[in-house]
């Protein structure tokens, strides 16, 4: 077990971010038996300029400005850094020379004060954990020498918008000279594997604590209880990118009776689409996230409909663990990460298979296969989460540097899902890429 040691977690969202992020409960798991630095992403010099309005931009103000600390204190060994360096805002760019140059001088810049920091809280053999930050963070490990150098990877970020332009250039670079890689699924650490041996799936933690129902105390939300049963739920953010609008439409026309029920956030297609007119589709509206289980204790089926792409296929869907969690059966759409859940979670290629499946589940559900399903998210804990990390880390200090692609994986899922023989990225050349539950043919 990793204990006494010194951890900087680079993080790509801000520590105030509502919703709880992967780095976030990395750093104060770790903080619980290491010192821990946690850096979020630096302000931009275009959101200074032309977006003074944001939260996060009106606190960097006041911390670049002295009014606030650049320092804050979240527990005894948990601290959090807000860089007074504000970074050019140079992701347009598409001449490579002039991106790596100036890309340079931003890194140089943030390394100088990150040294800083370093120095003042006497951190030292540190180990940087850099979650899935290609960009800001890239030449950490030749500015800030750590004892070792890890990368996560857990999502297809570098498909995104932001990071596509140079992300598809700079991630193979990053996990090349990394020291470890990690992954939450087989998928990823094949892909990363091909570029540098020392890559291992370790899984994916949740913050299943509050995702429990001792003794039936939990009571369900008001305005989800006057909803009649069965009631077929979602939580999460409802953005076209995930959703897949088509089928919740054809699964609330095919079955009148059944109460489709979606809690969270919408993007601007979502609020004009036109679930909003069908009437056994309910909207509840962005909800805390205390509040959310006893949102998913009043569903009898979990769903999770996702539209196929380049972002979802490979993805590991969180909402997975908690529905699981609360013990509720789940069906969701067939990806390739989601083979991994497939003997725990009801798998649908077709809006057909959909609503089959959703028959299936209210009918088959029990007690024993309530508790299979709280068992297996309870292994998902970030805690166990973090003991399989600490592990990778202490075999690669044990077997030295020189002999650090030489590690074997202790944590590979029996339960694989392998890339085909013409593999070469998976997040351009998957089969399934681009096809929605709506454009298969009846």
């Amino acid at each position: 077990m990793i204990k006494g040691m010194n951890f900087i977690i680079i993080s790509p969202r801000h520590w105030e971010h509502s919703m709880g992020t992967t780095a976030k409960s990395v750093a104060i798991e770790f903080s619980k038996l290491n010192r821990v630095l946690f850096i979020g992403p630096p302000l931009q010099r275009k959101l200074q300029l032309f977006h003074r309005h944001l939260p996060e931009v009106q606190k960097y103000r006041k911390i670049i400005q002295g009014k606030s600390p650049e320092l804050i204190q979240i527990n005894k060994n948990l601290q959090v850094f807000f860089p007074k360096t504000v970074l050019e805002s140079i992701n347009w760019i598409s001449n490579k020379l002039i991106f790596n140059y100036l890309h340079r001088i931003n890194e140089r810049r943030l390394s100088k004060q990150l040294r800083y920091v370093i120095k003042k809280l006497n951190f030292s053999d540190y180990i940087i954990f850099n979650d899935t930050s290609m960009l800001i963070g890239f030449y950490f490990k030749e500015y800030l020498n750590p004892k070792l150098h890890i990368y996560l990877i857990r999502d297809a970020v570098v498909m995104a918008d932001y990071h596509s332009r140079h992300g598809k250039e700079f991630e193979p670079r990053l996990i090349r000279k990394s020291d470890l890689i990690v992954t939450n699924s087989d998928f990823f650490a094949d892909y990363a594997r091909k570029i540098n041996p020392n890559s291992h799936m370790v899984g994916q933690g949740c913050d299943v604590s509050i995702y429990c129902d001792p003794d039936s105390q939990l009571p369900v939300p008001a305005d989800l209880d006057r909803i009649e049963h069965p009631r077929i739920g979602y939580v999460g953010f409802l953005t076209t990118i995930r959703l897949d609008i088509d089928l919740l439409i054809y699964i609330a026309m095919k079955r009148p009776d059944l109460n489709i029920v979606l809690v969270g956030p919408e993007d601007e297609k979502f609020r004009k689409c036109k679930l909003h007119e069908i009437k056994n589709i309910y909207f509840l509206g962005i909800k805390d996230q205390s509040q959310l289980p006893g949102y998913i204790k009043g569903f009898d089926v979990a769903i999770n409909p996702q539209i196929v792409n380049t972002i979802t296929d490979v993805n590991y869907p969180l909402k997975i663990d908690e529905y699981l969690a609360m013990g509720k059966p789940v069906v969701a759409t067939k990806t390739t990460f989601m083979n991994y859940f497939r003997d725990y979670v009801y798998l649908a290629e077709t809006k057909e298979e959909y609503v089959a499946l959703i028959e299936k589940a209210l009918l088959e559900n029990s007690p024993e296969k309530e508790k299979a399903r709280i068992d297996l998210a309870k292994c998902h804990s970030w805690k166990k989460y973090s003991e399989k990390v600490y592990t990778q880390i202490e075999l690669l200090l044990a077997c030295g540097r020189e002999k650090k692609n030489a590690v074997p994986s202790p944590f590979s899922d029996s339960r694989r899902f392998s890339p085909s023989s013409s593999f070469k990225n998976p997040l351009t050349n998957n089969r399934n890429i681009g096809k929605s539950h709506s454009s298969i043919k009846e």
